[in-house]
């Protein structure tokens, strides 16, 4: 494997990577501060380790019709529950708050991390190594940056509907973009879609947050 293409693969992970960043600080912001740096080091061990899975797969998932379609529903789910709020329950509960942050850091980045890993193989030209070498690239890229997200929250809430936002425009991104509708999709679906889906979560957000508030 050349530099260049080495390169290549840094840089589609520092792109690609900030997404998965704002998902682990999403999830880990209702954990009680002392817990906070487990879940996102224990959710990232997880996310990785799905990661690597996804790149030995990757070749039999490009093959799954509607693998895409799916992940972006499911992305959208995520990033609704992420934006309300776990239950008051789980909030008072540590052990329990921590282990539903870890859980929600390992489905989504499994989800989020499917471009991501398509990317990297795309960069790599089909080689298994330099896949792996990308995932593991994206390693401190995203614990790094998820750190830094988490600490901002803190101080400004309202980046959390930006991040919900994100993650919403990458859900409605996945799920234009499979293959299948392809032949039936006009070029502003492309931006309506994504569109229409980061609103109807940001909206619907705001108004269950606010409901709660009442």
């Amino acid at each position: 494997m050349s530099f260049a293409v080495l390169l290549k693969i840094i840089l589609i992970n520092i792109v690609l990577s900030g997404d998965n960043a704002v998902v682990i600080a999403m999830a880990s912001r209702n954990v009680p501060k002392k817990q906070q740096k487990k879940a996102i080091f224990w959710g990232t061990f997880g996310a990785i380790i799905l990661r690597l899975i996804f790149a030995v797969a990757i070749i039999y998932l490009l093959d799954v019709p509607y693998v895409t379609f799916i992940g972006g529903l499911l992305l959208v789910y995520i990033a609704i529950k992420l934006l309300i709020g776990d239950d008051e329950e789980n909030l008072r509960e540590g052990g329990s708050s921590l282990f539903s942050a870890v859980k929600t850091i390992m489905i989504a980045d499994a989800v989020m991390s499917l471009d991501n890993v398509l990317a990297i193989a795309g960069a790599a030209e089909g080689n298994l190594v330099g896949i792996i070498i990308g995932v593991i690239i994206s390693i401190p890229i995203v614990v790094f940056g998820s750190q830094l997200i988490l600490k901002a929250m803190e101080n400004y809430p309202i980046i959390s509907y930006a991040g919900a936002g994100i993650l919403s425009w990458t859900a409605g991104e996945m799920i234009v973009g499979e293959p299948k509708f392809e032949p039936i999709l006009t070029h502003g679906l492309h931006l309506l879609v994504p569109t229409a889906i980061t609103v109807f979560v940001i909206g619907f957000g705001y108004l269950i947050s606010k409901k709660k508030l009442l």
